[in-house]
């Protein structure tokens, strides 16, 4: 072996004549030596990157005073990058001990490695400590920090470290700048945001790939979509990670719209899609209940290959349920060989939504069979279907359960199920004993669902109790006005709902507007309360009217005892006439009303029609005058 090797190193005289480029000769290097080392031989000299097999092959043959003599540390960087790469932390410390010994620690770059090293292990202290201990820091050894605050989410530690850089008159670069922004974007800082922008003007790096795009990243996040908007449009160049953080970010500030117009826009250009602007596009169609756009944005994804993405297929999962199809819903799920609990919470809370309570307590099963333990997500849904199918005892078991079994503590989101369940079973006395017992302040989602039940059920008292609440909690929101003056006109207080309509006249609190989506041949059309720019308008008003007239021949008959108007009898179907609710809609971004709901029943006799309506809360199936709620909503 040894004599063979001692060949070898009779030819690298020959070799090295030759026309070899360096990768190549760092190659045979470091083999050779590594070779020297298994037979004893040692160079006192070697090549740079051979250097990692001396100081292994020293080590273990006792001959550390071989390595006194000064090397280049190309080899040590490649070394603690291996160990990087690997995640091979007693590879790093053992490395990081021998440096020490061989006193190579003042070197800027091997130390840089060292830290990026650690940052990889996940050992953020052990960093920190080489850090600290940098006689001299170049700049590669602050972004490497800042960077590793920024991954593991200690971003406070992050905006630290850039401000000792600062402090430190050290010039900052593109990438510091990127990894601030993302440090910034954590607790949405739109003020630091701010701070960044400016300083990466003065820097003339505003326009630079990394920096804007971390920039309108950023912007999206903290809810400043025009600026980020007003960054996006100031780019000259932008990368597939350039469009696709701006559909998110229109996705993230429910511009749904302009998101699916810009993606059609990177088709027009065929720029490459990737699975995280698909999620955010597929996401789009679903809030917007466009399910022939979801069904084509569906199929590019199967084609590009990302159909069996967990996190793709989830949000496919999604959006097949919130537009209504829940059997092609079912069908992907079960196309995902490993599911994690993300998705298995994804197809729950569709069925939920649906009101399909034997459907979710089958899932529910397969879950557990599959070994996977349900989390908070997983009994918010639970809870859900159990309140709106009126499962009262199947709900308290869950509300049970999720404590002894699992050991999760109910929060703010099951104590609102709770409360909904025994107050749509008209146990409006136990639901505000649940509320008095709740070990922390009832947030405005509590009192809210105790506020919806008396409305059903006339209570009056507890009604104004629970509003109380809801005024000091949420003060701007009309719709807690609203809701209680509809609860007095059930009543027949009209003092009091003449008290509410003052209030809401005088006050600067809005009403929000009622909106209605309907898809027809692959295009979304829009209808908001009080507007009249669709183009046809006219003509659905019109075909509004004679649909009224036809389902009264049904039996409809409009439903004015929910109504606020304090006026004779005759007026109050005129005015109803005139009802946001009356709009025909697939998705409606309120709870539907009484009488949009009668009026749909009929509509789906007289039409002998199929209707599916998504509200805020839930979906209604209508058809042949009967709703899938069985008028528990």
């Amino acid at each position: 072996m040894c004599l063979y090797s001692l060949g070898i190193l009779g030819l690298w005289p020959k070799l090295s004549m030759l026309s070899l480029s360096l990768p190549r000769k760092n190659i045979l290097g470091f083999f050779t030596v590594n070779i020297l080392s298994r037979c004893r031989i040692l160079p006192r000299r070697s090549h740079t990157t051979s250097l990692p097999r001396i100081i292994s092959a020293c080590t273990s043959y006792e001959q550390e005073d071989s390595l006194q003599e000064p090397y280049n540390d190309e080899f040590s960087n490649c070394n603690v990058a291996f160990c990087a790469s690997n995640r091979d932390v007693l590879g790093s410390k053992t490395f990081h001990g021998k440096i020490i010994r061989l006193e190579l620690q003042r070197d800027v770059t091997l130390s840089n490695v060292l830290i990026n090293s650690y940052s990889k292990c996940g050992f953020v202290e052990l960093a920190r400590q080489v850090f600290d201990g940098m006689h001299e820091r170049s700049l590669v050894s602050w972004n490497t920090m800042i960077g590793l605050y920024t991954r593991n989410r200690i971003e406070s530690q992050a905006l630290d470290i850039f401000l000792e850089m600062r402090n430190e008159g050290v010039k900052f670069s593109e990438f510091t700048i990127s990894s601030v922004l993302t440090a910034c974007g954590a607790d949405c800082n739109a003020s630091e945001c701010k701070k960044m922008h400016c300083l990466s003007l003065k820097a003339c790096l505003d326009l630079n790939l990394y920096v804007a795009t971390a920039l309108l990243d950023l912007y999206a996040k903290c809810g400043l979509i025009k600026d980020a908007v007003q960054v996006f449009e100031s780019m000259q160049d932008k990368s597939s990670v350039t469009w696709s953080s701006m559909i998110a970010g229109y996705v993230q500030n429910k511009n749904y719209e302009e998101a699916l117009l810009l993606y059609r826009q990177t088709q027009s250009m065929s720029l490459e899609q990737n699975q995280f602007t698909l999620s955010s596009v597929i996401c789009a169609c679903s809030n917007l209940a466009s399910l022939i756009e979801g069904k084509q944005v569906h199929a590019v994804i199967r084609k590009s290959g990302f159909g069996s993405n967990v996190f793709v297929a989830s949000s496919a999962v999604d959006m097949y349920a919130k537009c209504g199809s829940l059997r092609e819903s079912y069908i992907i799920f079960s196309e995902v060989e490993e599911k994690n609990i993300e998705l298995w919470n994804t197809i729950i809370s569709g069925f939920a939504k649906h009101a399909r309570p034997k459907e979710v307590m089958i899932l529910f099963e397969k879950m557990q069979q599959d070994r996977m333990h349900p989390n908070e997500v997983t009994f918010s849904s639970l809870l859900s279907v159990c309140a709106h199918t009126g499962l009262v005892e199947e709900g308290r078991r869950f509300f049970k359960l999720m404590r002894t079994k699992y050991g999760l503590s109910p929060n703010v989101v099951h104590y609102s199920c709770m409360v909904d369940i025994l107050g749509r079973a008209g146990l409006l006395s136990e639901a505000y004993k649940l509320i008095k017992s709740i070990p922390f302040d009832p947030t405005a989602s509590i009192w809210g669902s105790l506020l919806a039940s008396c409305r059903v059920y006339k209570n009056l008292e507890l009604a104004e109790v629970a509003a109380k609440k809801l005024f000091e909690l949420e003060p701007e929101n009309a719709g807690n006005h609203v809701l209680l003056s509809n609860i007095y006109a059930a009543n027949r207080q009209w003092e009091e709902i003449a008290k509410s309509r003052k209030f809401l006249r005088d006050s600067e609190v809005k009403k929000v507007r009622g909106k209605s989506w309907i898809e027809i041949k692959d295009k979304v059309h829009i209808f908001s309360v009080g507007e009249s720019g669709h183009p046809r308008i006219h003509e659905v008003c019109l075909m509004l009217e004679n649909l009224v007239v036809e389902l009264r021949r049904f039996g409809y008959k409009p439903s004015i005892e929910h109504e606020l108007h304090d006026v004779e009898e005759g007026r109050k179907e005129e005015l109803l006439m005139q009802h946001k609710g009356s709009s025909v809609r697939i998705m409606k971004n309120l709870r539907i009303c009484v009488d949009c709901h009668e009026f749909m029943k009929a509509a789906s006799m007289a039409t002998r029609r199929y209707i599916i309506v998504r509200d805020v809360n839930r979906f209604h199936h209508f058809s042949n005058g009967h709703c899938s709620c069985g008028e528990f909503w």
